[in-house]
């Protein structure tokens, strides 16, 4: 089938957007591509199409598990094998999956960048017959980009074991200078480089300077239609705007990753299928997410970088129809953004510490926790030792990218088990151990294939089945673990960190303060342009435009500065046109006052009257204290 054959197939689409059919025509004639889409722009398509017209498997390298989630799960549902492997799965079955990539149907591979640091995956992806290798959200591997992430410097390797296989490399948000970067940092064969214009012509950027930020915030909700997002600073201001929205009528909700899995799901679909009007989250909130239908995005305050704003701010809008970007910040923000700047850099023996508590905190000997993941509460960490999240966030950052540890975000993992012993072994445990027999044969039934990979399962669902408490069927599944009949792997929705290297003591940990420094440099870079975009009378979509490098870029004509430019523009016609009108009246006869302003036919009276008295003050007419002349 040909790439259109099988958009209309899987996607029910009849064409491509704009440069999706250059980008999937530049794949499948093998050369290695960089895709510059903006937010909503169709940037899966660009991977998931090509690598279903070819033989093989596709690797697909992102760094959002939400979002890798959310992909495979869509491409599950239309008949697509497809798969995903990331931190807080277990080796055995992150080996099966493996296995069903080499000798199974599976076309798209999902990989977390930790998990290219795992030699068993690595090993295992040379076995496989791969046709591409896609780098979604692509500027996370320069250390000029606004998110980078230092396991994705690992990403060349696939190149490395699959020399001949195109490489596609795609971003919504990158600088020239990313942009090269990203190009040199994949060792990228004669790039083909595509760049759609970052303009969103259907988006109007707002920027307001206020102290009373909760007045505006109702304003823009109960003056503009349909559903929007509002993002926060903190897990504690995303309840309390919700509520004060709520107390004013409009129906709204909050959002954080600290809020309980289940619960978290509810909200996000309530809001997905507008049963909630606003959602107010942490920036958290949205990766994964393709509601087209956002008609505002509003932050109340200042975001860290224009990277950031700017693919926030993108999902309003997505269906192309009329859409707003609302930047509420003051004074006080701009303090706020510069202090947490200030804050957020420790120095090598706070980093050195932040190493040395880790140890202590998961109870790991000198010398050993290699490869080994470990659930990471960070209030908790933060809370034992006295220490600043921001400042202890930034810590970690720094020992990922000498390569001591790995992090991964926030994560929901729902329960899996497998049988570990085989069908007659299982069978003569059930004869001899009776009490078990319920709960094994209640799985069987439940969930098929259990002896051939892990299942996903309900522990609330065994329960209600068997009539027994939640915690016992959890026991149960804990003791037929230890018997060796199957692998239970229990649901998890904390954060992972793995130890890359055994555990070192302070003489024998390198930090890099080269690499300390110039990170510093960069954020220093990307708040001045945060706070120049906040200040700066200039049209809002040209100034983003600009920092993207787009140059040349026109005025928008629809954000708040060109609309105000507009507006004076307009007056200033206004008064010509009411000012010719004078003279020409005068030139005949002289008028009083009542007459002149009655004769005039552009303005309202007292546009008209505010005319006469300016050209009067400027000389250009005369009166007599009766009658006005030229």
């Amino acid at each position: 089938m040909t790439a259109a054959d099988i958009l209309k197939k899987y996607w029910g689409f009849d064409n491509f957007r704009p440069l999706q059919d250059e980008i999937i025509q530049s794949v499948l004639n093998g050369k290695d591509t960089l895709a510059l889409l903006p937010t909503g722009g169709g940037k899966s398509i660009c991977f998931q199409v090509p690598a279903m017209v070819m033989e093989g498997i596709c690797i697909v390298v992102s760094p959002l598990v939400a979002l890798m989630k959310d992909q495979v799960e869509n491409l599950k549902a239309k008949g697509i094998n497809a798969i995903a492997i990331y931190a807080g799965m277990g080796k055995r079955e992150i080996d099966i999956l493996l296995d069903n990539c080499i000798y199974g149907n599976i076309k798209f591979l999902y990989l977390s960048p930790e998990r290219l640091l795992s030699e068993i995956v690595r090993a295992r992806i040379s076995y496989m017959n791969v046709n591409l290798i896609a780098i979604d959200e692509a500027h996370c591997i320069s250390q000029w980009g606004y998110d980078f992430r230092p396991p994705y410097l690992k990403v060349k390797e696939l190149r490395e074991i699959h020399p001949d296989k195109p490489i596609l490399a795609l971003t919504a948000t990158a600088t020239a200078f990313v942009k090269e970067d990203v190009v040199q940092k994949l060792e990228m064969k004669d790039a083909q480089v595509f760049v759609k214009s970052f303009s969103r012509r259907n988006l109007s950027y707002v920027v307001y300077d206020l102290e009373d930020k909760h007045k505006k915030l109702i304003e823009i909700a109960k003056n503009v239609k349909g559903c929007g997002l509002v993002y926060v600073r903190n897990r504690r201001e995303t309840a309390e705007v919700a509520h004060f929205l709520q107390r004013n009528g409009i129906a709204a909700d909050f959002y954080h990753a600290g809020i309980e899995k289940e619960l978290r799901f509810q909200k996000q679909e309530d809001w997905k299928t507008d049963k909630i009007r606003i959602m107010v989250a942490t920036n958290a909130f949205g990766m994964g997410i393709d509601k087209p239908n956002v008609r505002f995005v509003i932050h109340l305050d200042l975001p860290d970088s224009l990277e950031a704003y700017y693919q926030e701010a993108g999902r309003a809008g997505r269906d192309e129809n009329r859409a707003f970007a609302v930047l509420l910040a003051n004074k006080s923000d701009q303090l706020i953004l510069n202090a947490k700047y200030t804050d957020s850099y420790p120095t090598v023996d706070e980093i050195k510490k932040t190493y040395h508590y880790l140890g202590s905190y998961f109870q790991l000997a000198f010398g050993a926790g290699e490869a080994l993941s470990f659930e990471f509460d960070i209030a908790d960490f933060c809370k034992k030792f006295g220490l600043g999240v921001i400042k202890t966030l930034a810590a970690l950052k720094f020992l990922e990218h000498d390569g001591y540890i790995a992090l991964s975000e926030n994560i929901f993992l729902q329960s899996r088990m497998m049988f570990t012993a085989s069908h007659e072994d299982v069978y003569r445990f059930q004869i001899e151990n009776s009490a078990y027999d319920p709960i094994i044969k209640t799985i069987q039934r439940s969930y098929g294939g259990a002896f051939d990979g892990y299942v996903k399962i309900k522990e609330s669902d065994l329960s209600n089945r068997l009539k027994l408490s939640y915690k016992d069927v959890i026991e149960i599944l804990n003791r037929l673990q230890q018997f060796d009949i199957l692998s239970y792997l229990p649901q998890t929705d904390q954060p992972q960190l793995q130890f890359i290297l055994p555990r070192r003591d302070q003489a024998h940990l390198d930090i890099d303060v080269k690499y300390i420094r110039l990170r510093q440099q960069i954020q220093k870079d990307q708040v001045s342009a945060v706070l120049s975009y906040a200040s700066t009378q200039l049209c809002r979509s040209k100034q983003l435009l600009h920092y993207f490098g787009e140059t040349n870029a026109e005025k928008c004509g629809f954000c708040d500065i060109c609309l105000a430019e507009r507006k004076l523009e307009e007056a200033s016609q206004l008064k010509d046109k009411i000012e010719f009108e004078i003279a020409t009246l005068l030139q005949s006869q002289h008028y009083s006052l009542d007459d002149l302003v009655e004769s005039l036919e552009t303005g309202t009276a007292n546009e008209k009257i505010e005319r006469i008295r300016e050209l009067l003050d400027a000389g250009k007419i005369k009166t007599d204290g009766k009658k006005y002349y030229l």
